[in-house]
């Protein structure tokens, strides 16, 4: 018997999510950007092979997307969101424990099984991912998460494996990571890798033929538990649901330098209110909150300005209008006038259970009749779209960002479910 670590990676996760409805695009190269329609975020094996970088900007690439016809997408995340809740419910009713670790990424203890039922159940799970989202899955299999990671890797790297890797006898896992980058082994920061490089340790291999005593002395107890993973010791704990967060963040860049300061109000008021929509959705509550401002800096001969302003809440909330309300106030007491504002952004701070939070003595009432305000607030929204009850800091008229390439939201909008015409 054998303890076996999974990891579930969908392969090119928001270019296969524009795909699945729209088939036309298999074989073409295919990229989505970022907010904004910044960015390189997501590409297609096709436009990697034509030398785009992730993170590229789009404009330093603008020849190339039109000279190779490359197809680009601005990110719609309600799609991707979506499309990713279903991967994961159909990869759970596969596999006895899943843990989400990202939008596209799934780590799943298999527990103490045979290696043969393992090599069986490697090659149908990606094969019923597909079928049942149409989104293609890459999965490796190894005695920890860590090797399964680079198990996972190798699934890209080769696509002889045909997108699966049972990475388990001991010669196997030692002739790869004798020549496994150590600046890619999961948990090697940029720091730790530039340290180790210095010290000639190139490869997870040589990682391992260290010492613990030396790993824990130089890189903590975190950099002795990717040790131990990588020698097939499972170091990191299971975790079938999310933890909560402990900062909650919305920012966006502008389509242009804003100048009207009510409109960058605006904007904040909504940032804001989507604050407060995710940390009720943790049942949690913010006892600090963090405003910030910055102008274009790559604007020529623009001053170079980003500012920011924390505020405490009088007591914790997750009320959307005293978060908005603050926001607002903070925003105003630090904004120039003169300067244009490129880019704003929302963070709750110092987050705690709501139901482990004393209440202040003098509000329980209210907190109470709040409390179902903000729960017939949400429903309202969930039923009938977001932003359907939005504040008046907010405004009825959408903040505009470049989103030129916008696909319709299939599984998410009435307005954009697919038509079958007969």
């Amino acid at each position: 018997m054998l303890r076996a670590f999974g990891l579930a990676d969908c392969n090119n996760f928001y270019v296969s999510c524009e795909r699945v409805f729209n088939p036309s695009l298999n074989g073409r190269p295919v990229v989505v950007l970022s907010n904004n329609d910044g960015c390189v975020i997501s590409r297609s094996q096709e436009a990697k092979a034509l030398g785009i970088k992730m993170g590229v900007p789009v404009f330093k690439i603008k020849e190339l997307v039109s000279r190779e016809r490359v197809v680009v997408f601005s990110s719609n995340f309600s799609l991707y969101a979506d499309m990713s809740w279903r991967v994961m419910e159909s990869l759970r009713s596969l596999v006895p424990v899943v843990e989400v670790y990202s939008i596209d990424e799934a780590f799943i203890d298999f527990g103490d099984v045979n290696p043969q039922d393992i090599e069986e159940l490697l090659k149908n799970i990606p094969k019923i991912i597909k079928r049942d989202t149409g989104i293609p899955l890459s999965i490796g299999i190894s005695r920890s998460k860590t090797l399964a990671k680079v198990a996972s890797k190798l699934c890209k790297q080769y696509p002889a494996l045909k997108g699966c890797c049972f990475m388990h006898r001991e010669e196997d896992i030692s002739k790869v990571l004798s020549g496994f980058p150590i600046d890619e082994v999961w948990g090697i920061g940029r720091e730790y890798s530039k340290m180790l490089k210095n010290k000639n340790i190139n490869s997870a291999a040589d990682f391992i033929a260290l010492s613990d005593d030396w790993v824990k002395r130089r890189m903590t107890i975190t950099g002795l538990k990717t040790w131990r993973e990588l020698r097939g010791i499972p170091s990191y704990t299971f975790e079938e649901n999310i933890p909560d967060k402990k900062q909650i963040c919305t920012s966006r860049s502008f389509s242009h330098d804003i100048y009207d300061h009510e409109e960058v109000i605006m904007a904040i008021a909504m940032f804001a209110s989507s604050c407060a929509e995710k940390i009720r959705k943790q049942k949690g509550v913010a006892a600090k909150m963090i405003v910030f401002l910055l102008t274009n800096p790559f604007k020529y001969g623009a001053e170079n300005h980003y500012t920011g302003v924390v505020s405490l809440f009088e007591v914790p909330t997750d009320n959307t209008f005293e978060i908005v309300s603050l926001a607002g106030k903070s925003a105003l007491s630090v904004m120039k006038r003169g300067t244009g504002y490129k880019k704003a952004g929302v963070i709750l701070c110092d987050i705690t259970k709501k139901e482990e939070t004393p209440e202040s003595l003098f509000c329980v009432k209210e907190r109470a009749n709040e409390a179902k305000l903000m729960k017939s607030l949400d429903d309202i929204n969930a039923k009938y779209g977001r932003e359907t009850i939005v504040t008046g800091t907010r405004g009825v008229e959408r903040i505009k960002y470049n989103m030129n390439n916008l696909s319709p939201r299939y599984t998410t909008s009435w307005d954009d479910i697919i038509e079958v015409k007969v």
